[in-house]
């Protein structure tokens, strides 16, 4: 009966090993093709346009959080 488990155990760690690598794939493809396309089609300054316009909320997200840490 234990061998059964341990078994099942094993395949179950197998699929969760193929699933992590599956996403690493994922992810680094995503990465190459964020590249791609900042550098080829020079999306430069539309995404330092994006980046400048989160700054601000999400410094204020960050302060709100800090005086709820601080309330406690």
């Amino acid at each position: 009966m234990t061998e059964e488990v341990k078994q099942e155990e094993k395949k179950a760690e197998g699929k969760n090993a193929l699933s992590m690598i599956f996403k690493v794939l994922l992810g680094l493809v995503f990465l190459v093709v964020a590249a791609y396309l900042l550098i080829k089609w020079q999306w430069w300054k539309a995404t330092w346009l994006v980046v400048k316009g989160f700054v601000g909320p999400c410094l204020i997200l960050a302060a709100i959080i800090s005086f709820a840490i601080a309330k406690e």
